[in-house]
């Protein structure tokens, strides 16, 4: 065996692995110490704004690093990468995550060129991996944890309705629920108690946590809060009328996603078939399939086949989405 595709395979194998431990792996003793005395020493600071604006960064999770700072430059739209990321509820960084992105780019791309891909094909692979990969299992967590928040959300209104007509004011009930619920339904109640705590209204707390959710459910009780504020009336039975028809929502969607789920699975089957079809052939003649890359007949054909499936999956996905 050559010597130069070990090497580069060595190379590759710990750049990538270098990447991902540098992405994953938490900060270091001697540093998270010396943020916890400085945090402990501004928080007791005299000044009552130093004070505040760090209970603020440990709510809301406001740290910056350097690595952080790099990533951003280079990344593109790192606000909203910031808001998916803080979407997941996990301490993930937008440097951890540009990191993981080279890493896997770097990998698939010299591993690629080790199975005698060319060198666009393997560019192009690679790239795809390395943007796709990360942002697929971003939304896979941002999806399962909505999912979570969603099916314990009724509940926990109704355990606010069971405090309200015990006579506890909405504040208070708040914090219940976040100590009593678990699951991010008790985590972003908690944020939200914590926040009215050093002095943001309930409307303000509220409406950060509908942002960062970015689910209808939460929407539809920032607003009924916030109408009831308005024009009064009796709180716990609007809540207790929210909590079932989120139920009923909730119901619905099962119906409608048992409904379509055949549909769904036959457009998977047919989208997915052209390329388990070109990889296999690749594998069995590669040289015949290298022609793609060559001929731009073949190149315009294949642009142009990438093209219509595009139109038929849309079309496809837009049959079998319903909104509720």
């Amino acid at each position: 065996m050559p010597l130069l595709p070990v090497i580069l395979l060595a190379i590759g194998a710990l750049t990538t692995l270098g990447l991902l431990f540098f992405a994953l792996s938490g900060p270091s003793t001697q540093r998270a110490g010396d943020r916890r005395l400085s945090a402990v020493r501004d928080r007791h600071s005299p000044n009552a704004n130093t004070a505040v604006e760090v209970q603020m960064r440990r709510i809301t999770g406001r740290t910056a690093t350097r690595t952080d700072q790099a990533a951003m430059r280079f990344l593109p739209r790192p606000e909203e990468l910031q808001k998916r990321l803080a979407m997941t509820g996990k301490p993930w960084t937008v440097g951890q995550y540009g990191a993981t992105t080279l890493g896997i780019f770097v990998g698939t791309l010299l591993l690629l060129l080790l199975l005698g891909f060319p060198l666009l094909l393997a560019l192009f692979l690679g790239l795809g991996m390395g943007a796709g990969i990360p942002h697929f299992a971003v939304g896979y967590v941002i999806n399962k944890r909505v999912k979570a928040f969603n099916a314990k959300f009724p509940d926990a209104i109704e355990l606010l309705v069971r405090g309200l007509r015990s006579g506890l004011p909405i504040t208070e009930t708040m914090a219940v629920v976040g100590s009593e619920v678990e699951g991010p339904v008790g985590e972003e109640f908690r944020a939200v108690a914590d926040k009215m705590k050093i002095g943001r209204s309930m409307d303000v707390a509220l409406q950060e946590t509908a942002d960062r959710l970015g689910t209808k459910e939460f929407q539809f009780f920032v607003i009924t809060i916030a109408i009831q504020r308005e024009t009064g009336g009796n709180l716990a039975e609007t809540l207790q009328n929210l909590a079932t028809v989120l139920r009923q929502r909730a119901q619905m969607k099962l119906k409608i996603k048992a409904m379509s789920s055949e549909s769904k699975a036959s457009a998977m089957i047919i989208g997915a078939l052209p390329f388990i079809v070109f990889i296999l052939i690749w594998f069995v003649n590669s040289a015949y399939m290298q022609n793609f890359f060559v001929d731009q007949r073949l190149i315009v054909a294949g642009v142009g086949g990438m093209i219509w499936m595009s139109i038929g999956a849309f079309i496809m996905a837009k049959m079998v989405s319903f909104e509720i």
